[in-house]
């Protein structure tokens, strides 16, 4: 095999593991939000609300409507809903106070920590005989990986959402 075609071959590895864990963490995500009377929309916010937060740039009422891609009514319906079921608060942005964003409740913390702490011992101990150079190098190819799918949704016309890096 040439090294042309080992590079194809390991790259299409690497976008079939990332379509797996996809799948898997969709089997997850599934679950949680049955068992905390989610909906798929719901899901969706909690963990753009999450990704957006970790990054630095918490998410505004708006720009989580675009990036679910809901109207204005039906992502205030969502917001109130999630506020009331204590998975989400509401509060102004330290930078500019006419801005609300948005972010986990303590309580809904609780929920989620409740529920994905056993998945990041199983996680951990997976990873345990793993070299940290290993882990660094994961971690500039999932950063590469979310870049082009970034840029492609970019392309096919969505809004690109906040960097997870």
């Amino acid at each position: 095999m040439s090294e042309g075609e080992t590079r194809r071959e390991l790259e299409s590895q690497m976008a079939s593991d990332v379509r797996a864990l996809s799948a898997a963490s969709d089997q997850i995500s599934r679950i949680f939000a049955q068992q905390h009377s989610l909906g798929p929309n719901d899901f969706r916010a909690l963990l753009h609300i999450m990704i957006s937060d970790m990054s630095g740039r918490p998410s505004t009422p708006g720009e989580l409507g675009q990036a679910l891609g809901l109207s204005s009514a039906a992502m205030t319906y969502l917001v109130e809903r999630m506020i009331t079921s204590g998975h989400i608060m509401r509060e102004p942005d330290e930078t500019d106070r006419r801005r609300v964003i948005l972010r986990y409740s303590d309580p809904g913390m609780e929920v989620a920590r409740e529920f994905f702490t056993p998945l990041g011992a199983h996680t951990r101990e997976a990873m345990a005989d793993l070299p940290d150079s290993d882990l660094a190098a994961a971690h500039r190819v999932f950063a590469a990986m979310i870049t082009a799918m970034q840029t492609y949704h970019g392309e096919l016309g969505g809004r690109r959402p906040n960097s997870t890096r």
